[in-house]
């Protein structure tokens, strides 16, 4: 059995070596410091009980709980490490030698990704698509590859370049984040990508994103009954959604651009690393409530501990050569240990040892910050520059974006309290049926367009001339005709109708052309 604490293991121009996990943060006995920059690769297994690594001249095994090296083999060259899941064989890999057990013949395959967890294995195959045809995706189950019905699911779509595929922990369910390496449309310097949802049992859908953009992350959560997706030009958007691919809260708009669920999965941290500054959301997901917003300039690394109640993350070269280490975190916001590499040294890796699920249960979550000694930095804000002209002037306070408040912190007519998850699951099925009565009339009248509301002041029909000016007049008809369209598709929409991505777009347009129709209607 494993140490009831999690060990750190850390790799840098230091050497190996491991830390004691939370309180302590010591140097650990269960491994001696292995000192030099030979070591290249290391690996725990599934339970973290076996512990190897390799140091350009072997490759070792040792028990963490009994401290003692079980074995040692000369594998020089070996860079990659992985355990069985039953600890009883260690795989390396170096120049292949391997033999073929079973082959699945399809042609053109580009990726492939392997199911997590125990048997039945299954695995995702994606094949681009060529000279019009689709590009596809597939699932199979683990040694069926042979015949025309052997595929478990199978998705195809238009515009990928390449693919993501994400497995839940269950191995029900792929994600497919669908790339291109131009928007052809020149909306985005990224490409333009696409959310796909197949599961083993043949369903697929596409998910439908509220907001255009890149899709920065999309994570599953560790029931495999839901995930988030974090997309859309910033500030960008968080939605998580369930397995019907419908969305089931929206934390509004921010600067993120990853999300990690935590191993019981009863935490979310909302993050944005990379060119942005670092600053963390940690939400309760049961309750959807924020827990804290801590900031983590610098960041190269986040994982969650096993234990579901710390986070560590790190400045790690090559990506960053300066400012190198690592910090341990409360979820509620409160660094506990920090340490940082000398100017002269590196660090390339840290990570904690693994668990097997159920050995720390999940514990109620807290809001308030736990107590510490390390004092909780706070990031240095910089100020926009002014030219000397405005300097002596008073700052107003413009955005280029507004940023968009979680679904629940929205002000509501007459009420600018936030609404509790019961509140907005009845707002949800009122306006469900409150859309379907409505769609059942317009199916009832001869014209399937909804008739629209009368207007407070009359207005001239669109038959007729307006200004006196034929250019003019032909304007507000089309425009009135596009509004039209919209008023359409949202109805749709609220019957629970998954609308096109063109559909989407045009309902975004909408304020765009109402505020042209009145610029035109008060020119007359």
């Amino acid at each position: 059995m494993a140490p009831s604490t999690p060990l750190l293991t850390v790799r840098g121009s230091e050497g190996l070596y491991m830390v004691n996990g939370p309180p302590h943060f010591t140097e650990s006995t269960v491994f001696p410091r292995e000192s030099g920059k030979n070591c290249k690769v290391y690996t725990f297994s599934k339970d973290g009980t076996l512990f190897a690594w390799g140091n350009a001249e072997k490759v070792n095994i040792i028990n963490v709980t009994n401290k003692g090296i079980l074995h040692s083999f000369d594998l020089p060259k070996a860079v990659c490490l992985e355990f069985s899941p039953k600890n009883t064989v260690l795989a390396t890999w170096q120049p292949y030698t391997n033999t073929i057990a079973n082959k699945l013949h399809l042609q053109k395959i580009n990726d492939f990704v392997l199911s997590p967890g125990p048997q039945p294995y299954k695995v995702a195959v994606y094949v681009p698509g060529s000279k019009g045809a689709p590009s596809f995706v597939r699932l199979y189950q683990y040694p069926n590859f042979a015949g025309p019905h052997a595929a478990l699911a199978n998705k195809s779509f238009f515009k990928a370049d390449k693919v993501t595929m994400l497995w839940n922990k269950k191995a029900t369910a792929v994600l497919v984040i669908a790339s291109t390496d131009v928007d052809k449309t020149g909306a985005s310097y990224y490409g333009e990508q696409t959310l796909h949802y197949i599961a083993t049992n043949g369903e697929s859908a596409v998910v439908q994103l509220p907001k255009n953009g890149p899709i920065y992350d999309v994570v599953w959560n560790s029931s495999s009954t839901e995930f988030c997706a974090v997309y859309g030009f910033m500030p960008a958007k968080a939605t998580i959604f369930n397995l019907k691919c419908d969305p089931v809260f929206d934390f509004g708009t921010g600067p993120r651009n990853a999300a990690y669920y935590s191993p019981h999965g009863h935490i979310l941290v909302l993050a944005g690393f990379g060119n942005l500054r670092g600053q963390m959301e940690v939400w309760d997901v049961k309750n959807y409530k924020l827990i804290s917003k801590p900031v983590a300039s610098d960041s190269t690394y986040f994982a969650w501990c096993p234990d579901g109640e710390h986070i560590l993350t790190a400045t790690c070269a090559p990506r960053l050569r300066v400012n190198n280490g690592y910090k341990i975190w409360h979820y509620t916001g409160a660094i506990l240990h920090k340490y940082d590499v000398p100017s002269n040294a590196e660090l390339w890796q840290v990570s904690w040892q693994p668990f097997l699920d159920g050995i720390f249960p999940a514990k109620t979550i807290t809001y308030q910050a736990v107590p510490s000694e390390v004092p909780n930095e706070e990031p240095k804000v910089a100020t926009a520059y002014r030219p000397p002209a405005l300097r002596n002037k008073p700052i107003t306070n413009s955005k280029l974006h507004e940023e968009e408040p979680p679904q629940n912190m929205k002000p509501q007519s007459g009420n600018d309290k936030p609404l509790s998850k019961t509140a907005l699951k009845n707002q949800r099925k009122h306006e469900a049926k409150k859309a379907a009565k409505q769609e059942a009339r317009s199916d009832k009248s001869p014209d399937l367009a909804p008739t629209p509301a009368p207007q407070s002041t009359p207005r001239s029909t669109i038959s007729q001339s307006i200004s006196g000016d034929p250019e003019i007049d032909k304007k507000i008809k089309n425009l009135k005709k596009k509004l039209k369209a919209i008023e359409q598709l949202k109805d749709q929409a609220a019957t629970g109708k998954q609308l096109e991505k063109n559909q989407l777009e045009k309902i975004q347009k909408e304020t765009a052309l109402l505020r042209e129709l009145e610029d035109l209607e008060l020119g007359i």
